[in-house]
This record gives C-alpha cells, structure tokens and sequence, in this order.
C-alpha cells in the first residue's frame, strides 16, 4: 500500500514540464510522488511544450479560477516553409512551400500586426469540446467540425532571431492563447505557411519557470523537503484577487 503523508498537503507546486508529457502525466506523477489524489493545474501545455506548470496540491485546487486567468509568457521558434496538421512539429506535414527572401524587418513586422485584441480559432487538434466531444477526436477521424473564435490578447511578440527559415520568438499574451495558432497564422501572412517548432513557458501571472522544479528533483525528495516548495495560497493569489476570494467566503461579510 502506498504511504500516507503525516499530513495533508496543500499549497501552489511549481514544476517544469519535460517534453513528450501531457499535463495530466505531470498531474499522474505527482499523485504517485506526493501520495495524494488532490492533485490540479493551472492552465495546460501540449505534450511538445516544455517549462512551468502551476500545480495545485490539496486545498489549493480551489485556487484554479484564480490562477488560470494569469498572463503567460512563451519563447519558442516557428519554421515557416511547412504546414502540419497539428499546426506544430509533431503533427503530419500536409503542405511544403518556399520561403520568400524576408528580411529581419519584415519579420517584425509581421509579428506586430498580431499585437492587441483579436479572435483566436481553436485548432481541430485541441481538447475543445464542442456538443460533449474533444475536437481531437473529431480531427483523428478526419471531420472538420465549426467551432467559435475566442477573445485573446496579445502584449508581446517579440523576434529573437531570424535564421531562415526558423525564427525565434518571445510572446506573452493572455489565458487560452494557442501559440502554435499564431505560428500557423503567421506563415498564411507570410504566404509560405509555418508551423510551431519549439515552445517553453516562462512565465505564469507572477510565477517564473526558474522558481519550478523537475519531476526527478521531487521524485528524489522526501515529502517534507517537498512541502516547503509548497506556496500557500494567501502567497500565491494576486493581493486583490486574495482579498475578494476571502471576503466573498466569509460567512460575516456584510451584503451591501
């Protein structure tokens, strides 16, 4: 029988996500790491991405609707010059054109028209569920099924370098962005195509991936050296998104 901890476990665990894991294996290892089921995240990354999951342990997971709502920042590079199906590397590559002789300018001018307040069009390939079924599933059999754009913002994207035909970049923007969306509608701009390459999360609202830990560091840790990794919630939540979640659960708050 697996060991009960002396005490339950709660609090914000930040952790960098390996590539070729799904956040729920990330979710499934720290069950078995941490000895407990009440196990949440906050925001998801593909299986290819790499870099900072926010993991809520216990009671913390209540903390989802807070957390979830965080900016995020991503560095990453796009190949322009290939369209896959999955709009990243590991997608089928469905189209190959030439990239045009762009310059460093016209690169960056590029990724600023991106800048701002738009609709984004979820990927067929994504766990949106449209009538009860994740439109992955739709996407395996073939079927292209209507979906509705969402709101996004986008506050930086930025290019790092330009070693045609792959790009780097930095793109910060808000809850639900696909990143590899942007990759894909960049090459359409571009009129050469492009999928995402590469993609690592640095940043979560106030959490940085520098703060997380690997899943060998926890792995060899014993639960209270892990513990005191564990961010309270009061620690955790913005100032003003911790004062409304504790007035509004307080059984003495007045109604005005």
């Amino acid at each position: 029988m697996p060991l009960v901890p002396a005490k339950e476990l709660n609090g914000v665990l930040l952790v960098d996500k390996p590539a070729d894991h799904t956040s729920h294996d990330v979710v499934a290892r720290l069950r078995g790491i941490l000895h407990t089921r009440r196990i949440g995240h906050a925001g998801t990354l593909d299986p290819m991405a790499t870099g900072l999951l926010v993991m809520l342990v216990g009671k913390a997971t209540s903390l989802s609707q807070y957390l979830m709502s965080a900016d995020k920042t991503y560095v990453g590079s796009i190949e322009l010059g290939k369209t896959t199906n999955t709009q990243d590397a590991e997608g089928e590559v469905m189209e190959t054109r030439p990239v045009p002789p762009l310059t460093e300018a016209e690169v960056r001018t590029a990724l600023d028209s991106f800048l701002g307040d738009q609709y984004q069009l979820p990927p067929m390939f994504s766990a949106v569920k449209i009538k009860g079924v994740p439109l992955y599933k739709s996407a395996r059999k073939g079927e292209e099924i209507a979906r509705e754009p969402r709101f996004i913002r986008v506050m930086e994207f930025t290019l790092t370098s330009w070693e045609p035909p792959v790009l780097g970049i930095v793109l910060r923007s808000t809850k639900g962005t696909y990143v590899r969306t942007l990759a894909h509608d960049l090459g359409t701009k571009l009129g050469c195509g492009a999928h995402l390459k590469t993609l690592r999360r640095t940043r979560s609202g106030n959490f940085d991936v520098a703060q997380a830990l690997t899943l060998e560091q926890l792995q060899a840790m014993p639960l209270p050296e892990v513990e005191k990794f564990l961010i309270p919630a009061h620690i955790a939540l913005p100032p003003l998104t911790a004062v409304a979640s504790v007035t509004a659960t307080s059984p003495t708050n007045p109604q005005s």
